[in-house]
């Protein structure tokens, strides 16, 4: 647990349990989420082979997932810490000129 807060930089128990409580509750809704998301788009299980449908899930899921995390980490008190993890996550992902975008948003 130790570690998890330093290399998050926080320093209460409280906020390393919200934020895994809002980890856990963002994973579980983009999955509830993307049977129906891939529903409206024509991707089911019928229409696909396995090897197609699931791979294609899941890269569908994950912009979804990252937009609830932020959401769901704001509406728990926690947006200035998701929305950093989510910067350094778009950059890493060579996709940083989004989190430009929105700061200049937020501004």
């Amino acid at each position: 647990m130790n570690k998890l807060k330093q290399r998050w930089n926080i320093t209460s128990n409280w906020q390393l349990i919200i934020i895994l409580i809002v980890f856990a509750i963002t994973g579980s809704t983009a999955a509830y989420l993307s049977k129906p998301f891939t529903s409206v788009l024509g991707i089911t299980k019928e229409n696909l082979h396995w090897s197609l449908y699931w791979p294609l899930r899941l890269l569908l899921i994950f912009p979804i997932y990252q937009i609830l995390l932020v959401i769901i980490g704001a509406l728990f008190g926690q947006f200035k810490f998701f929305w950093a993890f989510e910067k350094k996550m778009l950059y890493r992902m060579k996709l940083g000129f989004i989190a430009d975008f929105v700061d200049n948003q937020l501004k």
